[in-house]
């Protein structure tokens, strides 16, 4: 009976032993069947659309799939999706991952009230820009300047002098803009305050200096004239009888606008260039907006 009992035992063990190497072998050669077999979608495999669609009942049914698994790239720290990835290359440049519908790349210098509907802040848009760099000693000949321009022209003083509230004597003062920082050039404050899209809602801008004769100076004929002739970049023509300037600059009673003239022998090596062509002057010039933006872009940031 011992015998027996012995016999009995040995031959269980063979038998599991036999089965568990025969499952090891089968799982190592169906791994390497596998392996060597190239991924099949089921896109690709002509299946009846019966069974295709139980197939899709089965995915969306499933709790745990997500559109997440399409775009493994939106997954987050740990299992939970993060906001989806938005990439607007026509967005200004840093607001890229921004949705465009909140993008705002332009600006203006519209005064706005501090309280009620913002549509009706403003009665009246200024359609240009005129800016003064200006200190408190030149005010008399500023405030004749300011007085040029009706309510189409937004006007704005940079300060030299630090001095800003005493300019609240004069009415129009109050509906200015005011920047002030010492010491500065006006090529300094346009280059830092008049980006080209800050400036985009003026459709012209003068860039002045503070000590201009505006006696004889129309600003509504003189818009009507820059947009008749398509002048891009220009200035009002100075009186003629001031010897110190430019034969390109003066003013010319026998046409409009003039793009060319004569200067005195051997000061111009060419006809068609500077100063005898094609030449404005920094005291009074004023940009479209258009070419605004490409001069800007040239302004040294040292001046």
């Amino acid at each position: 009976m011992g015998t027996l009992h012995r016999s009995g035992v040995s031959r269980k063990s063979n038998d599991t032993a036999r089965l568990l190497i025969t499952t090891i072998t089968g799982m190592v050669l169906g791994y390497f069947i596998g392996v060597s077999f190239p991924s099949v979608s089921l896109s690709k495999i002509n299946l009846p659309s019966s069974l295709m669609t139980s197939f899709d009942v089965a995915f969306n049914d499933d709790p745990h799939s997500s559109a997440s698994r399409s775009f493994p790239e939106n997954l987050g720290s740990g299992s939970t999706p993060s906001t989806p990835k938005i990439y607007v290359p026509k967005n200004p440049r840093g607001a890229e991952s921004l949705p465009p519908g909140i993008v705002v790349s332009e600006s203006d210098f519209y005064l706005r009230r501090l309280w009620g509907d913002p549509n009706e802040d403003l009665k009246r848009k200024p359609k240009y820009l005129v800016t003064f760099t200006v200190g408190f000693n030149q005010k008399k000949n500023i405030d004749a300047a300011v007085k040029k321009f009706s309510e189409d022209f937004q006007i704005l003083l940079f300060h030299y002098d630090g001095r800003t509230s005493e300019w609240e004597e004069f009415e129009w003062s109050r509906r200015a803009i005011h920047v002030s920082a010492r010491k500065q050039t006006k090529w300094w404050y346009a280059k830092r305050f008049l980006h080209p899209d800050v400036v985009a809602a003026y459709d012209y801008i003068f860039i002045w200096d503070e000590d201009l004769g505006v006696e004889h100076f129309n600003a509504e004929k003189y818009i009507q004239l820059v947009k008749k002739h398509g002048l891009e970049i220009s200035q009002p023509g100075l009186e003629p009888n001031n010897g110190l300037t430019w034969q390109m600059t003066k003013r010319r009673g026998d046409r409009e606008v003039h793009k060319d003239t004569e200067e005195k022998p051997g000061w111009c090596s060419d006809p068609h260039l500077p100063p005898c062509a094609a030449f404005v002057e920094i005291m009074a010039p004023v940009f479209s907006r258009e070419a605004w933006r490409c001069v800007w872009h040239m302004i040294q940031v040292f001046f």
